[in-house]
């Protein structure tokens, strides 16, 4: 049998990528640094959040994914966790209807069976709501975790077998079918703020070739501009995808060749 690779195949490669997935982390010692309780923290994320999706659809780019709930973060403290699910309830309530006008669609993935009943109508509504937005799709994960999201997919191709009762073809194309983010680019930037430098089980199959960019920018204080520096950052770099930076030249030179 031969085996070929999702990633040989090469994505156009843009001045702004196309999708960008950020951890955003950094909250609770934000409040610290400030001798607040760390929910003030949580509270003030929410609108460096709404930051980040205007400038985002300002910018032109298409899929914007933050990580707001780890399967990790449920050993948090019960009084954290709690006030998480109030905010995340309150963000929902206030929020949809401003993306909605903006053409901004919403997706959430993850283990949403965690959730109370409450909070998974609000999802359902919400998706429901801006289902056919096209400006930008904004993916919260939330109870999300990749080494979940790998199992959940490899339970789908083995049900799939036993429906068809024979084993399935299996490849990564069939494979990527049944993760939690199907309907999304792999990213092409991934953004960590608060200064920790690791990937902490998100998306752990899609970022095989993304560009990381890490930053010591608590998430609370991570504006426009500090969007706009990693973006920037991305910009410069030379995506070869296992070719060599000779290969991209010519490419190079015909992109400069066209007329403005």
């Amino acid at each position: 049998m031969t085996y070929t690779s999702s990633t040989v195949r090469v994505p156009d490669v843009a001045a702004v990528p196309r999708h960008i997935a950020i951890i955003m982390d950094g909250n609770g010692r934000w409040a610290t640094q400030r001798r607040l309780p760390r929910v003030a923290g949580h509270t003030r994320g929410v609108d460096a959040v709404r930051a980040a999706v205007e400038a985002c659809a300002r910018q032109g780019v298409e899929y914007l994914t933050l990580f707001a709930f780890s399967s990790e973060n449920w050993r948090r403290p019960t009084d954290e966790v709690s006030f998480l699910m109030r905010l995340f309830v309150t963000a929902l309530e206030r929020e949809i209807g401003k993306l909605h006008a903006n053409g901004i669609r919403l997706r959430v993935v993850g283990d949403l069976s965690m959730f109370d009943k409450k909070i998974q109508d609000l999802i359902n509504r919400a998706e429901t709501k801006t289902a056919r937005n096209t400006r930008l799709t904004l993916t919260i994960a939330a109870n999300y975790g990749g080494r979940w999201d790998i199992m959940q997919a490899t339970r789908k191709l083995i049900e799939q077998s036993v429906a068809a009762g024979r084993p399935v073809e299996v490849s990564e194309e069939a494979f990527a079918e049944h993760l939690a983010m199907a309907y999304a680019p792999e990213p092409d930037l991934f953004i960590r703020t608060g200064g920790e430098q690791r990937i902490s089980n998100f998306l752990l199959w899609q970022l095989a070739y993304t560009e990381f960019y890490f930053t010591d920018t608590y998430w609370p204080d991570f504006d426009a501009d500090a969007l706009g520096r990693a973006i920037g950052s991305y910009t410069g770099r030379e995506r070869r995808f296992g070719r060599t930076s000779a290969q991209l030249e010519p490419q190079s030179q015909n992109a400069d060749s066209l007329p403005c």
